[in-house]
């Protein structure tokens, strides 16, 4: 039985390993983080990667945990509401789109516990270092004792660890779109229901978007930013949290509230606007998937489908091409690229212009599943 070591637990990592287990694989995925990540913002999952939930036994599941919003509310930085609308949402789009929204905490939490039982989870650890030799990859770890696998992937996001290993570093392949975006939870003290808020400062299309999780207990709060940023360290979260509180006080509407439940976050996430971009997504016994190899970013609403529709079909090819790694992993490049290019077009000629609603709704099933 074929070894494949996944970095990477939120969706790529585990709709692989779930694949890869059924073809007969024994797929181990190593997560930085000590457990599940909690909090996060709304995805969509559209067009095939619907059929990949479906395909999976989740589309039930994932269908009853979307999101019920019932429209939005755009307000300006003083809080004079600017317009409303029940027809769609900022985050989600069309009401009346068969699209999923749900949160990403929910289905990340579902594809953990459809492969928990027959996939290894090693929690609070991070390869350290890749040697590959002619019969495999020898993976040193941060905390685990050293492993050796038939095949790596990396599934770890924008700023990937497995990408830096094998590729080198990322400020090459990462194409910035010239923003930012930072994501907090809060109570729900604007007692919102099933409705969404979005507040403009007239430059960007939203400066904050806050809605509620499922059950309306608590917010999620997502701020938006113009401009490059210096010496950029996504893991700077004091800085990055100034940042955000030097937004809110110049947004003016309910900042007071927001600034002190953002001092207070522990789920708070700050990083750039960016695309991955490639000539290649495997090296030797190393690949990539999702946001790793082929990050859309959050403009076009697609980073979570390309992930599950990039498993599907990465996990497809290495099952179909007897052994050969290399063939496995250039079918799945030539499969997926006219979808990729697709998706990532989506972000238009910047993030203030993204593409039309017609434009995704061609790109989001712009592939087939059992090609």
């Amino acid at each position: 039985m074929k070894t494949v070591l996944i970095s990477g637990a939120s969706v790529a990592g585990p709709a692989l390993a779930y694949w890869l287990r059924r073809r007969g694989f024994a797929p181990t995925i190593v997560e930085r983080n000590p457990a599940p990540r909690p909090g996060g913002q709304a995805i969509d999952i559209r067009g095939s990667a619907l059929d990949v939930i479906d395909r999976m036994g989740l589309g039930d599941q994932v269908r009853a945990a979307r999101t019920s919003m019932r429209g939005m509310t755009t307000l300006d930085r003083d809080g004079n509401e600017l317009d409303r609308t029940t027809e769609r949402t900022f985050t989600g789009g069309r009401l009346d789109s068969t699209d999923v929204e749900l949160m990403r905490e929910d289905l990340s939490r579902f594809l953990v516990e459809a492969t928990r039982d027959d996939v290894e989870y090693v929690y609070g650890d991070s390869i350290a270092t890749l040697d590959e030799d002619a019969h495999g990859v020898r993976a040193t770890f941060e905390q685990g004792a050293p492993r050796t696998f038939d095949y790596v992937v990396g599934a770890d996001g924008l700023h990937s660890t497995v990408r830096a290993l094998a590729f080198g570093p990322e400020k090459p392949l990462l194409h910035q779109l010239g923003h930012q975006i930072a994501i907090f939870s809060t109570e729900n003290f604007l007692g919102l229901e099933n409705w969404q808020i979005r507040v403009t400062d007239g430059v960007l299309p939203f400066a904050l978007i806050a809605y509620p999780v499922p059950d309306n207990s608590e917010l999620r709060v997502t701020l938006g930013f113009k401009g490059e940023l210096a010496d950029y360290d996504y893991r700077d979260t004091e800085a990055h949290k100034a940042l955000a509180a030097e937004r809110l006080a110049g947004l003016r509407w309910e900042s007071r509230r927001l600034l002190t439940y953002l001092a207070a976050s522990t789920d708070f996430y700050f990083d750039t606007m960016a695309q991955v971009r490639m000539d290649r997504w495997s090296k030797g016994r190393v690949t990539l998937v999702g946001d790793a190899g082929y990050c859309p970013s959050p403009i076009t609403g697609q980073g979570t489908s390309l992930a599950l529709v990039g498993a599907y079909v990465l996990a497809d090819s290495l099952a179909t091409s007897d052994g050969d790694h290399r063939a496995a992993y250039a079918r799945a490049e030539d499969r997926m690229r006219p979808y990729i290019h697709l998706n990532q077009a989506l972000a238009g000629r910047s993030p203030l212009e993204p593409e039309t609603e017609a434009a995704r709704d061609r790109a989001k099933s712009a592939i087939t599943l059992d090609g």
